[in-house]
């Protein structure tokens, strides 16, 4: 029997949560609201006193607004429960270095020289790194154009960001069949009848 086949009997030892929304505002800006919480079926003692089953271990949230390109303007967070009270909030408004950063572009690693170890909350920190994709994922056919026929020419913005949406596999061949482009081993094994002719 296979390891990944759940046992006759287990016990649950913890949930984490992660939620992510995105709203568009008036003013053409985004807000980005994503929440982290981890709970125990069971009670444990904490440093404040005995958190019951169920309730949160860690809630957290990050709000950020952003604009159409994915740059952050304004970010900040909140920890509403916490294993230690009057400490683990007490970051100095960390989050607040997300201003400045992109989304797309080298966000991870702003991440880590802003906020890595000590410079912020592990948890809070874990979270940002769930945002771009989602941000990504909300913005498809409200910002950004994910059809094959783009009216500036360039190809869809999500071709090459995962393997079902490499260039040259099935998925891009069958819908998105003009940025299709041949395994590279399939046209290095291709008949040299077949090849272009080389300019001489």
């Amino acid at each position: 029997m296979s390891l990944l086949q759940p046992a006759g009997n287990r016990r649950p030892l913890h949930r984490r949560t992660i939620d992510v929304q995105v709203y568009a505002r008036d003013d053409g800006h985004f807000d980005v609201e994503a929440s982290l919480q981890d709970t125990k079926p069971r009670d444990i003692p904490l440093v404040d006193g005995i958190r019951r089953a169920g309730e949160p271990l860690h809630d957290m949230q990050l709000h950020l607004v952003i604009d159409s390109q994915t740059n952050i303007l304004a970010a900040r967070s909140e920890t509403r429960w916490m294993p230690y009270p009057g400490t683990c909030d007490h970051h100095s408004n960390a989050y607040e270095r997300l201003v400045g950063l992109n989304l797309m572009k080298g966000f991870r690693l702003g991440i880590k020289e802003r906020l890595s170890g000590t410079q912020g909350c592990t948890h809070l920190t874990e979270l940002c790194l769930a945002l771009p994709t989602a941000v990504i994922q909300s913005f498809v056919g409200v910002v950004f154009d994910a059809r094959e026929d783009r009216a500036d020419g360039s190809p869809p913005f999500q071709l090459d960001r995962c393997h079902a949406l490499r260039r040259d596999g099935v998925i891009v061949q069958t819908h998105f069949p003009r940025w299709h482009r041949p395994a590279r081993a399939a046209v290095d094994a291709a008949p040299a009848a077949e090849m272009p002719a080389i300019p001489s």
